[in-house]
């Protein structure tokens, strides 16, 4: 028995990386996967090869059910088709895992418009389409009276929690998906549905220029950046027994899991000594004063002292 047994997964951008390892690991633990990749390169573009069918073949190696659907996460037409499709095909769809991505790396500078537009549209309109048809699905079924089920696991990125230089587009998009994670968390609860996201640290294409992710890794070696070391995490959080989590940014980093804390408010703080609003000529000390730019109480003094 797997721990996703009768279970059907949507998994976008599976036909590599992360992607067909989820897919991969979604099949072994019992999963019925159908990959959303319609084969293209980073830059969009689509390839010659069409390696979702490869992950096909590979899952049915292992005895497991998969198909695959060559179609671009940013239609949302056809994303909602797709949701009715596999509901009609498998009685069903269980998780959705967001996963798809593409990356225009540049400096603000020198992105243009469509740079912009085309990962934004990719990674969070592709994240909103799908988690916006299974969650019509599911509440549905939920106002019908059926049990449900549902689990959403969204990818997010270090780029969008901490930021990284020329990634403004890719980082934006991320640290939205973050967001977007929690709320739709907070609002599909009531039916039954958990979403959360994960933060792989990982070997890909999108990350093969970053430095010490190409290293080699010696035979039998524990290989701390390979992409398959976030799927067990995609596969419990796709599992009925996950639902008591949700609305959480799991970071993945080889062995290690760590908690992303949501945007939280530091302890230093600046305030007036009386009930009153600042002003604009008070800003240049106040703020110094909450970043540490002026010794603490230097600062109120000084604001008395305008008085």
């Amino acid at each position: 028995m797997g721990l996703l047994d009768d279970r059907v997964a949507i998994v976008t951008g599976g036909g590599r990386g992360l992607g067909r390892a989820h897919s991969l690991e979604l099949a072994a633990q019992g999963a019925t996967v159908v990959i959303v990749d319609p084969g293209v390169g980073l830059d969009g573009a689509r390839d010659a090869e069409t390696p979702a069918h490869s992950v096909v073949r590979e899952i049915a190696e292992i005895g497991g059910k998969a198909e695959v659907a060559e179609l671009s996460v940013t239609d949302y037409d056809a994303i909602g088709d797709l949701v009715r499709t596999v509901v009609a095909a498998h009685g069903d769809v269980h998780a959705v895992i967001n996963n798809a991505g593409i990356t225009r790396d540049k400096m603000i500078t020198s992105m243009e418009e469509r740079d912009f537009d085309d990962v934004i549209a990719v990674h969070l309109k592709g994240t909103f389409n799908l988690m916006r048809h299974a969650a019509g699905h599911w509440r549905e079924r939920a106002k019908a009276g059926d049990r449900v089920t549902g689990r959403v696991i969204n990818t997010t990125s270090g780029s969008g929690m901490r930021g990284n230089i020329g990634q403004l587009a890719y980082g934006a998009a991320k640290s939205a998906i973050a967001s977007a994670t929690v709320v739709a968390a907070m609002e599909l609860q009531r039916y039954g549905v958990s979403v959360n996201a994960v933060s792989p640290v990982a070997r890909t294409r999108m990350t093969e220029a970053v430095g010490g992710l190409l290293a080699e890794v010696e035979p039998g070696a524990f290989d701390t950046f390979a992409p398959e070391n976030s799927s067990p995490v995609v596969a419990y959080l796709a599992s009925e027994p996950a639902g008591w989590i949700t609305g959480q940014i799991i970071r993945v980093d080889g062995n290690r899991l760590r908690i992303y804390e949501r945007w939280s408010l530091g302890t230093q703080a600046f305030s007036l000594s009386e009930e009153r609003a600042l002003r604009t000529d008070e800003m240049d000390v106040a703020l110094r004063s909450l970043y540490g730019a002026i010794p603490l109480g230097l600062g109120d003094r000084r604001l008395q002292d305008n008085e």
